[in-house]
């Protein structure tokens, strides 16, 4: 177990880097491909590829995180693919479904919450410190997680970043009972897919999409819970919610761009214009 963690970030990396080489040779339907903010085709296949790499990799660690990613992942390319983009965000889907249409987006925050609950169920299964609330918040966060990386997925490199950046210290934290080495595997795993295929994704060609980034964020949600008590998976539920709501309100792109730091951060290593 003590070196799980290692081969889950290399299984991982090499597991997303190889799925994107291979899809992007073979795959030519237009159905993958979107228009970026700078108004370049790019294709829509990294994510799939992410999805390979961080299903890969946390298997190693039991079925939770394997679950969270992948079923994650594909109710993000249920939106990528059969999504009309016709209502966005929370509110948008929230209040499609108070006019009785349901769209893909309302299916994909079930299937998230779902997902995300069975997720912590998986890590809380045998460990007597946990409650039935721990493990509904720890859902919760989950779910929260992945539509949080979806929210970043709007430069280059910025999702794949706030990913590395998110699980780095979850790796890095020692951990002696089997539940905190599960999240250190899982933790890594999320950290390996996102360097395989950080440099077509910092270079404009390729990005992660809904089925991407849901599933990075679903499992740096899961090794997080992996390692947190009630405490920890409140204040995380806290500042999730209030992320996602700010979202409905604020650009990140305007906050991240106006903050010295976090401008150069997010730049960083994209190809200069």
């Amino acid at each position: 177990m003590r070196g799980r963690p290692v081969l889950a970030g290399l299984l991982g990396a090499l597991a997303a880097a190889g799925a994107h080489r291979v899809l992007t040779d073979r795959v030519r339907s237009a159905r993958w491909t979107r228009t970026n903010h700078a108004g370049a085709d790019v294709t829509l296949l990294e994510g799939p590829s992410w999805v390979a790499g961080g299903v890969l990799g946390a298997a190693l660690a039991g079925p939770a995180g394997a679950l969270a990613a992948g079923a994650s992942g594909a109710l993000g390319a249920l939106d990528d693919l059969a999504g009309d983009g016709s209502s966005k965000g929370l509110r948008g889907h929230l209040g499609a479904a108070a006019r009785g249409e349901v769209t893909t987006g309302a299916v994909k925050v079930v299937g998230l919450g779902v997902a995300g609950l069975v997720a912590a169920a998986l890590l809380d299964r045998g460990r007597d410190e946990v409650g039935a609330l721990d493990t509904l918040v720890g859902g919760a966060v989950v779910a929260g997680s992945a539509n949080l990386a979806n929210l970043l997925d709007l430069r280059p490199g910025r999702a794949l970043k706030a990913t590395v950046l998110a699980a780095a210290p979850l790796v890095l934290l020692p951990g002696s009972t089997p539940g905190q080495r599960r999240a250190r595997a899982h933790a890594a795993a999320a950290v390996g897919a996102s360097l395989g295929v950080l440099r077509p994704d910092l270079a404009g060609t390729a990005m992660l999409g809904d089925t991407g980034a849901n599933a990075a964020g679903a499992l740096v949600g899961t090794a997080f819970v992996g390692r947190a008590g009630r405490r920890g998976r409140l204040v995380a539920l806290a500042v999730l919610t209030a992320a996602t709501l700010a979202s409905e309100k604020i650009s990140f792109t305007a906050v991240i761009e106006s903050t010295p730091g976090l401008r150069e951060l997010d730049a960083w290593g994209r190809p200069a214009r």
